[in-house]
């Protein structure tokens, strides 16, 4: 009920700005004459970042430390999106977002879920299988927390801003070449660092590292299911509590922003240790690094730790 009263000022709101727009073109510049870029969340804004340099100003809609999967957005950020040149987000992922961008004109938008491999989808108890339809509610959307996908998303970026933007193209298509040299360089370091563990069981307390696994060749127990949001039954802690017996595993993994209740349940019925794995959905002064580079070299570390890799 809530998300339908709140269409109308939505739409209202997006139709002024979309007017405001035509009217006067400035509406599509940042500051200092930059293009004007909105990021759905971190992960996106800190790729348009990066492959946009000096040349846009970038306004991310998911606040720090918020859980980005239920963000609803204010008046404001509809007439932030209404007056950008480019809105990147990924469909699926935030539902708030997809409503409102139904009523922007779909040149000004990149759905980065179309140039990304998303064929792994995850059920609601957090078991994790292959699957053809990247528009299936269950599909885990977490794409950057494998390097590849990642730096498929970072293309995509380089090339609609090229579309936008065509006097900075070649720069957009520099920086971008840079930040998957960068994304190159990380994915060598986990396959290295995962390349052999003592447990390839990876428990989490929601089912958000399916890429990661499937990249490095781990089996991810999801606690809750792709969202936070789906929290399991008793049954399903059960099976997690006998598959961390069966299994001997000796780290389960919370993560950064939400509960550690179900996480710290499982490691009080088992012994395990609890350490903390962050699906970099958003930075916030408790991460373990100022960027998406930093964070995943945290979780790195992190990971050699818990699953005994040398």
């Amino acid at each position: 009920m809530t998300r339908s009263l709140l269409a109308l000022p939505v739409i209202g709101a997006l139709a002024l700005s979309a007017c405001g727009a035509s009217a006067d073109s400035s509406t599509s510049s940042g500051k200092d004459g930059t293009i004007a870029v909105t990021a759905a969340f971190y992960p996106l804004a800190y790729a348009v970042e990066r492959v946009g340099g000096d040349h846009v100003t970038v306004t991310n809609l998911a606040k720090p430390g918020a859980e980005p999967h239920d963000v609803e957005l204010t008046p404001r950020d509809i007439v932030t999106v209404g007056k950008s040149a480019l809105t990147v987000y990924e469909h699926g992922f935030q539902p708030a977002v997809d409503d409102a961008l139904k009523q922007v004109d779909s040149n000004k938008t990149l759905d980065v879920a179309a140039d990304v491999d998303l064929s792994i989808e995850a059920t609601d108890d957090g078991h994790e299988h292959s699957g053809d339809d990247p528009a299936h509610e269950g599909v885990d959307p977490h794409f950057w927390l494998d390097p590849t996908r990642y730096a498929s998303a970072v293309k995509a970026i380089s090339t609609k801003l090229g579309e936008v933007d065509k006097a900075n193209a070649a720069a957009y298509a520099k920086n971008a070449d840079a930040f998957v040299a960068d994304l190159t360089t990380l994915d060598a370091e986990f396959a290295t660092g995962l390349k052999t563990c003592a447990s390839r069981d990876l428990v989490t307390g929601h089912a958000a590292f399916a890429y990661l696994a499937d990249r490095y060749d781990l089996h991810q127990e999801g606690i809750a299911g792709v969202s936070p949001d789906a929290e399991p039954n008793a049954a399903t802690m059960k099976e997690i509590v006998e598959h961390v017996r069966e299994h001997k595993v000796t780290t389960v993994y919370a993560e950064t922003l939400v509960s550690k209740n179900l996480t710290e349940t499982i490691g009080r019925e088992t012994g395990a240790s609890v350490a903390v794995l962050d699906p970099i959905e958003g930075l916030t002064d408790a991460s373990a690094g100022t960027n998406y580079l930093e964070v995943m070299r945290s979780n790195l570390a992190t990971l050699k730790k818990g699953q005994g890799c040398q």
